[in-house]
């Protein structure tokens, strides 16, 4: 899970653990490398990038979130805790973010956070990648999704076009880059680019996004599930199948989603293309409120 904000975050905040329990943390700022003020906390477990300053931590111990005796899962989520966050170099924006792995033997998720400054205009990237059949996909994504996106010739004068063409690209390199025939790798991708006071949200899979404003939740992303009208009729026309096996509806009786990255054997019909939604006027409208973007626990 990352959670971004688009106001001064001060304290990291919740984190949701295996069966849904949640933690806080309170994390003491220390500066970071050039480009924004940044706080981090981490052990072992979890994986993901930020920029500028790395999401890496050789830190083990977190004395300020030891968790109360007896408590064995909350034991277990600090152990696979990694979790920060960054202020923009211009002090306008402030993020945080929190992974750990939940109760498979690995971690199969990633995330990635950029500050660039493209031909003067200010721009912040963040992704959220939930990686299922192993971890490649959603590697493959943290290590070039975003820049994609940002080499796009049309990135600032059309960001959805940029948005669609990057995931679309990301999506054949990665299975161009896969030699080893056996490997379904796949993963969600969530994209939140914010481009002066303009929002996108990109989403491929059931990663999520949600605005609070005023203490309301005000959806950014819509999941995309097999059993959906429009995504049903789509897959069964390229030739796959829609089925419900007692607990969640799958594409051709495996994968609970309708998009992903990745997942070679289900491409024809499991597509990577993004739905994309716009908030505008960030600073007039969302100011002082959140934007977390929500990959589930692996």
């Amino acid at each position: 899970m990352a959670r971004v904000a688009a106001a001064n975050l001060r304290g990291l905040v919740g984190i949701g653990a295996a069966g849904r329990r949640r933690v806080t943390a309170s994390v003491v700022t220390h500066r970071a490398t050039p480009g924004g003020r940044g706080f981090r906390a981490a052990a072992s477990g979890s994986v993901g990038r930020t920029t500028p300053e790395s999401s890496s931590s050789s830190s083990s111990a977190l004395p300020q979130l030891q968790p109360r005796r007896g408590l064995a899962t909350r034991r277990a989520v600090l152990r696979d805790l990694l979790s920060g966050g960054f202020e923009s170099e211009d002090g306008n924006l402030s993020c945080g973010y929190s992974s750990f792995k939940g109760r498979r033997p690995t971690m199969e998720d990633r995330y990635d956070v950029k500050f660039a400054k493209i031909k003067g205009q200010t721009v912040s990237l963040f992704g959220v990648f939930d990686g299922h059949a192993g971890a490649l996909a959603a590697e493959y994504l943290k290590e070039h999704l975003l820049d994609n996106l940002i080499e796009h010739p049309q990135f600032l004068r059309n960001p959805k076009l940029a948005l669609k063409t990057a995931f679309l690209k990301s999506d054949a390199d990665f299975l161009e880059s896969v030699t080893t025939p056996y490997r379904e790798d796949g993963s969600t991708a969530l994209a939140a680019v914010l481009v002066g006071e303009q929002l996108y949200v990109a989403n491929v899979g059931d990663s999520r996004a949600i605005a609070l404003k005023g203490g309301k939740a005000i959806p950014l992303s819509d999941d995309h599930r097999p059993n959906l009208k429009d995504e049903r009729t789509r897959i069964e026309n390229a030739g796959g199948g829609v089925s419900y096996d007692g607990f969640t509806w799958r594409v051709d009786g495996i994968l609970a989603m309708s998009r992903a990255f990745g997942n070679r054997g289900l491409k024809n019909y499991v597509i990577a293309e993004p739905d994309i939604q716009t908030q505008i006027s960030i600073s007039m409208q969302l100011r002082n409120n959140e934007f977390p973007l929500y990959g589930p626990s692996t």
